[in-house]
């Protein structure tokens, strides 16, 4: 039997508030909003780009972000290069985002990718690396992942 391997579609992230989140969401990554509901109990947004469905925001949430329970642990953007890793970096400061290290760090002790570890404003951790460019960075959790422990 043939099996046609699965890629990711998009991700769908419950949020408190859709206007922020959304905001929130096409600044950092230069999204475009392709659909949207403001009707009462049936919020959402899509976001995309060129025409490529990326994120779907719900206003189905009362509280924020629990990284202690099962389910999400965070969601990784692929940035071309470090300079667009850093730009972003630039942006979220502007926006006030918390960061869970100082600026860019690597994967790994011998790692070559990199990037920056930050929350929405619903607390969903989030991370933009690029595959290059992170040679030399700080690695805050020795010999694991840093990816993994944040």
């Amino acid at each position: 039997m043939t099996t046609t391997p699965l890629i990711t579609g998009h991700v769908g992230l419950n949020v408190t508030n859709l206007e922020r989140s959304t905001d929130f969401y096409r600044q950092v990554f230069d999204l475009d909003e392709v659909n949207a509901s403001a009707e009462d109990g049936r919020k959402y947004a899509l976001l995309g780009r060129e025409g490529q469905l990326v994120l779907t925001l719900w206003q189905q949430s009362d509280s924020a972000f629990d990284a202690a329970t099962p389910g999400l642990h965070h969601l990784s953007f692929q940035a071309p290069d470090m300079d667009a890793v850093r730009a972003a970096e630039t942006r979220l400061r502007e926006l006030g985002a918390r960061f869970f290290h100082d600026g860019v760090v690597a994967h790994s002790e011998s790692a070559n990718s990199g990037g920056i570890f930050f929350a929405d404003p619903d607390g969903i951790r989030l991370e933009i690396f690029a595959p290059t460019g992170g040679q030399g960075a700080p690695v805050p959790t020795a010999d694991a992942p840093t990816c993994g422990f944040f």
